[in-house]
């Protein structure tokens, strides 16, 4: 079994979800231990057995995207191998939505009779750009009955970011303000969570969940890209059995 977080998510039967943490695996420093990309420097090998002990836990091989902060959400039980895409969601069972981060948010969906799931890559372009509006797009159901999980990401107090990414979520919505805090001359601290969260409500969801993570903080749990410069990749999962 890998070292993975079941999310305290209240799911329609038979929709499962988890979180794999950084242990478990058998990637050696400074991607140890349980590394599921394969873009990242890693040996081959080992992130080949990383993604084996993960498939145990699992229906079927989750469905792995090549992600780009983009928008495009795409139909996880037709994908190609490695599509480009930064979001998937299915309505057949036994399909696994998946997510790679090491410090974006992954941000976990279903409806409430647990038709359709899926799951996006929610950095701060992406989330820009309208990758949480393509995903619930995608998934063809009113806001109102769908529920979303909040995962692993760089929290609020480590998230330093320029005076132009507020500015372009100001110029999207003017209550992105919120989310950003003054951190020196040019400078602020950005609240992903609460920007998603913004998102997910103008989209009409009310059933938003999420834990007190941080990517960064957190070393012995998670990888962090801004932390760590060279390091491995957590998977987010959604499918429904």
């Amino acid at each position: 079994m890998t070292d993975s977080i079941v999310p305290d998510w209240l799911l329609p039967h038979g929709v499962r979800a988890l979180v794999t943490t950084r242990s478990g695996g058998v990637s050696r420093p400074p991607w140890d231990s349980l590394n599921l990309g394969d873009h990242v420097g890693d040996d081959p090998v080992a992130v080949e057995e990383n993604r084996h002990r993960l498939r145990r836990e699992l229906p079927a091989e989750p469905v792995w995207l090549h992600q780009v902060h983009g928008t495009r959400c795409i139909d996880a039980a037709h994908a190609l191998p490695k599509v480009e895409a930064d979001a998937s969601f299915t309505r057949r069972c036994g399909v696994v939505c998946a997510i790679l981060t090491a410090d974006c948010l992954p941000v976990l969906l279903c409806d409430e009779t647990g038709s359709v799931v899926g799951a996006a890559h929610a950095g701060w372009r992406g989330l820009l750009g309208g990758v949480i509006e393509s995903t619930v797009t995608a998934m063809a159901v009113p806001g109102e009955r769908l529920m979303a999980w909040l995962g692993p990401a760089i929290g609020p107090q480590a998230f330093e970011v320029g005076d132009e990414v507020r500015a372009a979520f100001m110029a999207r919505d003017a209550l992105a303000g919120r989310a950003f805090l003054p951190h020196g001359e040019g400078k602020w601290l950005c609240d992903i969570y609460l920007l998603a969260r913004q998102r997910l409500e103008s989209l009409g969801l009310r059933r938003i969940a999420s834990a007190d993570f941080c990517t960064v903080r957190d070393y012995q749990r998670f990888y962090s890209y801004r932390r760590d410069g060279v390091t491995g990749r957590m998977a987010s999962l959604i499918w429904m059995e």
